[in-house]
């Protein structure tokens, strides 16, 4: 009867130590099997669809507000972003922009409506740590519910980290505009470039985005000096100045950004 006890402890004991030497297999067969990412800082204008490099469940929300005056209006824009990663790689992302534009002229009314809706995805397809680089092309169908047409913007991205801290990026591609009631195809050109620092130990970034679109009418470009401050583990906050360079009536734009890692 002893026996048989001692029996039925050991088994036990075998069971349980299988188990756990089989859990911490299986969780370090987890952690060996995460693809590879390089941490790039992200621009914030010009933001991506989700981290480059993305892991598998990431996902995160993001507020945003931009002020542009002009000798006309005052346009006040606001954004709400959904983003996530269905798959190691890849992202969606989900955007709604809101305008309001409160004119200077008292004979014309203010108005307050939905802008734009975009859906984008983007997919890293080169991720090396050994190069401190990401590749990645992307798509976004852009809806325009104000001048009741539709865009086609497919992109590619290149980031590349120098010494650590130091951040470069390249964001370009086409936007096909299309205009329901005229049947007109606008095409424009952005290239997006920005450069970062990153401050050792912190989420925090300096930096500045540059804006350029080129179209028939000429190249239209906007510095975004801007800061990101990591208030949290999962909650930053971003602000960013537009400074237009050329053209009489473009002026200063200050915009905010706020992310929260789900």
């Amino acid at each position: 009867m002893k026996y048989n006890k001692q029996t039925t402890i050991l088994w036990r004991f075998l069971f349980m130590s299988c188990g756990l030497f089989y859990s911490c297999v299986i969780l370090a067969q987890e952690n060996r099997n995460l693809p590879d990412k390089v941490h790039h800082a992200e621009p914030l204008y010009n933001d991506l669809v989700r981290d480059l490099g993305a892991r598998k469940g990431e996902k995160e929300i993001n507020l945003g507000a931009d002020i542009k005056r002009t000798s006309l209006k005052d346009d006040f824009g606001y954004l709400m972003e959904y983003e996530f990663a269905p798959i190691d790689r890849l992202g969606l992302e989900v955007e709604t922009d809101f305008t309001y534009a409160k004119s200077r002229n008292a004979n014309v009314p203010s108005t307050n409506q939905l802008k734009r809706l975009r859906l984008s995805s983007q997919y890293s397809f080169y991720v090396s740590k050994k190069y401190a680089a990401t590749l990645a092309v992307g798509y976004t169908q852009i809806f325009n519910f104000v001048n009741g047409g539709t865009a086609f913007n497919p992109f590619f991205i290149a980031a590349k980290n120098w010494h650590r801290h130091w951040h470069s990026l390249i964001y370009t591609g086409p936007e096909i505009a299309y205009q329901y009631a005229t049947s007109k195809t606008a095409l424009n050109w952005q290239v997006n470039t920005s450069f970062h620092y990153t401050v050792p130990n912190t989420d925090h970034f300096v930096g500045v985005e540059i804006n350029q679109e080129i179209s028939s009418e000429g190249i239209h470009t906007v510095l975004h000096p801007q800061i990101k401050l990591g208030l949290s583990k999962k909650l930053a906050a971003g602000v960013a100045i537009g400074l237009p360079i050329g053209g009489a009536e473009n002026r200063l734009s200050s915009f905010l950004r706020i992310i929260y890692q789900l």
